[in-house]
């Protein structure tokens, strides 16, 4: 490409330079109902890290992560971090807490439509979870099952 036009080595310049300026993380939000009645503002814990896991009763693997992310809520509430189970599924709320009571589940369960893409991102599949900094910046996303030794490496990692 030949850029002998004033006009054009402007306009290339300019590509170039927004191209090269770095990506600023900003600052993710949203408010969900939650199974307890009350409204949840991802914003509410910002100084903790914070796991969203989009999940439905039907589905096998995220029934089988569901005690891992208990057990990493349970740890670190108190302190640094907190889960926030998001259900993608239309169900009655009263089988929901149902199946939540019986699974021992003692943090927030949000409620939300099924959908491929959320506040937060795209969700091809389930379980998918998001997983937000102090700052409240996304800084990372999988799609599948999380193990408790993968969210203590990630944030120790990210910490240290």
């Amino acid at each position: 490409m030949h850029c002998n036009n004033p006009l054009s080595r402007i306009l290339l310049i300019c590509g170039l330079w927004l191209f090269i300026q770095p990506v600023v993380a900003e600052p993710v939000d949203f408010e969900l109902p939650g199974l307890d009645g009350k409204n949840y503002r991802l914003s509410d814990y910002r100084g903790k890290w914070v796991l969203v896991n989009y999940w439905a009763t039907w589905c096998p693997p995220c029934r089988e992560e569901l005690p891992e992310l208990e057990v990493f809520h349970n740890n670190h509430k108190d302190k640094d971090a907190v889960v926030l189970g998001v259900a993608m599924e239309r169900i009655d709320p009263h089988r929901l807490k149902t199946f939540v009571d019986e699974q021992f589940l003692s943090y927030p369960i949000l409620l939300t439509k099924p959908a491929a893409r959320t506040e937060l991102g795209r969700v091809p599949g389930l379980p998918t979870s998001f997983l937000v900094n102090p700052q409240g910046e996304l800084v990372a996303r999988q799609v599948g099952p999380v193990t408790l030794e993968d969210l203590e490496t990630f944030i120790n990692e990210e910490t240290n």
